[in-house]
């Protein structure tokens, strides 16, 4: 390797050499500098002005994943007047990650055109590297439009024959405009004569016609005349981009050239065509063994990362194609997006052979990323239960790892009874079908599986429903297998507000009797459709309320309200007793899970709950004065906050 060292030292000086000498320098740039931005103004309710912005957020956050797979996107968002069309494209000439960078920066000035303190509906920001769009009409075919606009440079031409340049110039230009169309709606190249260069680019937006491309660019090459005495300048359509320069700005691409006749500069080119290609050769193959000591190194520290889960993917049938999901997702399409948790976003998707997947793409922006994909892989390939959400597999080859399931059709819990309005609200039976189901589902995590598994993160929005509303416990990404011999572990403190037991929020002390205390509040949610709020200043959390009322036998009042007296008032009063039971403040008190599916069935005696934990309004007052915020990851955006804890003898905390 010392000789091969030595070599590509010596050639990457001489190519350097030769660059320096006869090439313009390139450097690879985003080119997302903002050439021109224009906003139109239209009259808005101060209404639809806030609806607009919704809709706006929303085209752009879904033209972005288009632009990254193509390089192009059109999104259409909204409904009647206030619909929102969203269009965003880069120049053909840059790579993937110039593209990237270059939309970044451009879609951040467009909320300058949002009708926050203004009227405007609609705005185009063009940079020389991207363009984006967004309108209250569908201009994705449109051609020119009356906010089209000519832009040239300040400096006037200096260094070269100015006359020259401007023939050189003029002549490119229309040239562009013939070629651009007659390659797919772009060209970038150069005219050379006498040593006096102009190089331009041209590019029709990808929606355009053959014929409303030519339209354009030939009123483009017409507007961009009043340019040809300066450095530089630029055409900026509603369909089409031109541009000319003194310099060299966009990639290698075909070029076309006009020499004067000298033979000399023609064999000068030769020259250096022949060197660096051969130079160049000597760099691939030293760049060859490089990448592959690299690539080979990488590969090995990821292995030794992540262990076993690699080895369980490799050897099992767990395996997806990362491309095969990207596509059967539509590109992780908003329209296909299910939910967000802390822990990632899940999508619908169909892959080619029909069958309908749910798949989560997970947020690796903390260091405990490989512990909670390992949990999802490792721990749900080795249970099977009916109320269990089962995974299908996962990708762990492309950019970002992904987990596959199976398509639970009537979404979470929390969505049936706090979130989607196009559906009848749950009856008492449905209610108990579900609490039921969830409760043996538990009971298998803890007593029934050849693992012993502590959920960690019981809640509405993690009880997935069927079509006949048999519930499936989902996201394991925090989940713990408790070893064998031990009563309890002390661990970081992760989960979701209002669910978390008392002595696991302040010792760290966990069992699977946290997992009973996060379903007695589950339990008690779903009988009142009320959310628990553990933490209010007044200590008017629901399950405070059932327990005054279990005082006076009258606790069944809690009851959801929309139920009427369409209920069982003895069994809804057995499953208050029994959320009472679950959420007691000391744990060894709790029930098991499996005691809690033959108290529900009716098949054991329930025994006199005790008082719930931070109750007394004094206590609840102290226990904020202690908090502190985190920054802890574990979060549901949607509805609940993360929490860590940092001295578990002494801190109590708070949501962010």
């Amino acid at each position: 390797m010392s000789f091969i060292t030595s070599l590509s030292v010596f050639s990457l000086h001489l190519l350097l050499l030769l660059v320096g000498l006869f090439l313009n320098p390139v450097i690879s740039d985003p080119r997302g500098e903002t050439v021109a931005q224009m906003c139109n103004n239209r009259t808005m309710t101060p209404q639809q002005r806030s609806l607009v912005v919704t809709n706006f957020l929303a085209a752009m956050d879904a033209v972005s994943p288009l632009l990254e797979a193509k390089g192009y996107g059109q999104v259409v968002n909204g409904t009647g007047n206030l619909t929102v069309y969203a269009y965003g494209e880069c120049m053909k000439d840059l790579d993937k990650k110039d593209c990237d960078l270059c939309f970044a920066q451009i879609k951040a000035k467009v909320p300058r055109c949002l009708p926050f303190q203004q009227i405007t509906r609609g705005g185009r920001v063009f940079s020389d590297g991207c363009y984006v769009r967004y309108d209250e009409y569908n201009f994705f075919n449109e051609t020119l439009s009356s906010q089209d606009l000519t832009n040239c440079s300040d400096k006037e031409i200096t260094g070269v024959n100015r006359t020259l340049f401007r023939d050189n110039a003029e002549e490119l230009v229309k040239f562009m405009s013939v070629e651009a169309v007659r390659h797919g709606g772009f060209y970038a190249g150069f005219v050379d004569r006498h040593n006096v260069t102009a190089h331009g680019l041209a590019q029709c937006w990808e929606p355009l016609t053959r014929g409303g491309c030519a339209e354009c660019l030939t009123n483009a090459s017409e507007q961009i005349d009043s340019c040809l005495g300066k450095e530089e300048g630029r055409a900026l359509n509603a369909g089409c981009y031109m541009r000319f320069s003194t310099q060299k700005f966009y990639n290698n691409s075909g070029n076309y050239s006009t020499s004067d006749g000298s033979g000399g500069h023609n064999h000068l080119v030769v020259i250096l065509t022949v060197t660096c290609s051969v130079v160049a050769f000597v760099l691939l193959v030293c760049a060859v063994c490089f990448l592959y000591r690299k690539t080979r190194a990488k590969k090995q520290r990821e292995n030794k990362q992540l262990g076993s889960l690699l080895m369980l993917a490799n050897k099992s049938n767990l395996c997806f194609s990362y491309e095969n999901l990207e596509k059967a997702t539509d590109y992780f399409s908003d329209k296909n997006k299910l939910g967000q948790g802390g822990s990632g976003s899940v999508f619908k998707g169909v892959l080619r052979n029909g069958k309908t997947i749910a798949v989560k793409r997970l947020f690796f922006h903390t260091k405990q990323w490989v512990d909670h994909f390992f949990n999802e892989v490792n721990l749900i390939s080795q249970i099977d239960h009916k109320n269990l959400v089962k995974l299908l597999g996962c990708s762990i080859t492309g950019p970002e790892s992904l987990l596959v399931y199976e398509y639970i059709a009537n979404k979470s819990l929390h969505d049936y009874l706090f979130v989607r309005q196009d559906v009848p609200p749950l009856d008492w039976a449905k209610r108990f079908k579900i609490l039921l189901g969830t409760a043996e589902g538990m009971a298998y995590l803890h007593e029934e599986s050849n693992l012993r598994i502590i959920h960690r993160d019981i809640k509405l929005s993690n009880i997935l429903l069927e079509h006949d509303f048999t519930p499936r416990i989902a996201d394991f990404g925090l989940a713990r297998l408790f070893p064998g011999d031990k009563t309890h572990i002390s661990t970081a403190i992760a989960g979701t507000r209002g669910y978390m037991a008392p002595e696991y929020v302040v010792r760290g002390k966990l069992t699977e009797k946290a997992d009973v205390y996060s379903f007695g509040v589950l339990m008690i949610e779903v009988i009142t459709r009320k959310r628990n709020n553990a933490f209010s200043q007044d200590a008017s959390s629901i399950i405070h309320t059932v327990w005054s009322l279990y005082g006076t036998s009258n606790h069944v009042q809690v009851v959801d309200p929309v139920l009427g007296d369409n209920f069982n008032k003895m069994e809804a009063s057995r499953l208050l007793e029994i959320g009472l039971l679950c959420v007691q403040a000391a744990f060894e008190q709790r029930p098991a899970m499996s005691a809690v599916v033959k108290m529900m069935r009716g098949n054991m005696e329930i025994p006199t709950p005790t008082q719930p934990p931070f109750l007394n309004p004094e206590s609840v007052l102290e226990v904020r004065k202690m908090m502190s915020p985190t920054d802890s990851p574990m979060e549901d955006q949607s509805q609940s906050s993360g929490w860590r804890i940092d001295n578990i003898s002494e801190s109590f905390f708070e949501p962010r």
